[in-house]
């Protein structure tokens, strides 16, 4: 009786100039162990290897006119070709700051597949006519601009592979990390009690678990409102009864009357 094939590792594939660039900070700590033990693979694809003449050129001038460069559709296209041939499975990701966002959604949407192929560009991009025979996806990091795709790469890598199982030791602080719940992290203490005068808050030194809970949920909610209002308005929008969002508006406002009440008192 034949055992089933083992299952492939999650693949990255990486259309480069600059191959040495990799693993790089990804083959460090935990998804440098993952990298060693199978869990994920990397594989880089020389873009001069595809370049044209003696001297293996991969650009030439926007049409039109205009500064910079461009990589060529004749370069880049035998490249895919490439890549496609080595891993036809794999959808291609063009890193470009027109793209969709990076979110938590779309690294889980991405660990869930077998992998990816990625285009790091250069200069001032590659020719349209190649993501468009090739299908190619374009997805940012930020509104920004890099010398390169190679970081931006490296940053879709990492917040992928590290939500495959096994990569991380301990897979419940998924569960508890900002975005997990599309809000932000609650605040993090450890040892010791007290620092330089300031206190870890009683609450989380109680024991009461449920409390503890509590806290954390209110301590994220008060954070993503008032430091990231769009992904508030995403999340009460589907989590939150309008008699809470309206308490949680004016909860700085109450905290503020109470404070003011109790200084009344002690006069």
């Amino acid at each position: 009786m034949n055992s089933p094939a083992p299952a492939a590792p999650w693949t990255a594939q990486i259309v480069t100039l600059f191959p040495e660039a990799f693993p790089g900070t990804l083959g460090l700590s935990l998804t440098g162990r993952a990298l060693a033990d199978g869990i994920w693979a990397l594989r880089t694809i020389q873009l001069r290897d595809f370049g044209l003449g003696r001297h293996r050129n991969v650009d030439d001038t926007p049409a039109g006119g205009g500064a910079g460069l461009v990589i060529r559709p004749d370069v880049l296209g035998p490249a895919l070709q490439a890549a496609k041939a080595a891993a036809p499975e794999l959808p291609v990701v063009y890193l470009s700051p027109r793209g969709r966002p990076l979110t938590q959604a779309l690294a889980r949407e991405l660990a869930q597949g077998p992998g990816v192929t990625l285009i790091c560009g250069r200069f001032e991009g590659v020719d349209q006519r190649v993501l468009d025979a090739h299908d190619v996806t374009e997805i940012s990091i930020g509104d920004y601009v890099l010398t390169g795709g190679e970081i931006a790469a490296q940053v879709l890598i990492d917040a992928t592979v590290r939500l495959i199982p096994r990569v991380l030791g301990n897979q419940d602080s998924l569960a508890e990390e900002s975005f997990a719940h599309g809000l932000l992290e609650h605040p993090q203490y450890t040892k010791p009690a007290e620092w330089e005068g300031r206190r870890v808050p009683d609450v989380l030194l109680s024991g009461n678990h449920a409390a503890i809970s509590r806290w954390r949920e209110e301590q994220a909610e008060s954070l993503t409102k008032q430091r990231r209002p769009d992904l508030w308005r995403a999340y009460a929008g589907r989590h939150v009864d309008p008699d809470r969002r309206t308490q949680l508006s004016g909860a700085s406002d109450q905290s503020r009357d109470r404070r003011e009440h109790d200084k009344d008192e002690m006069r």
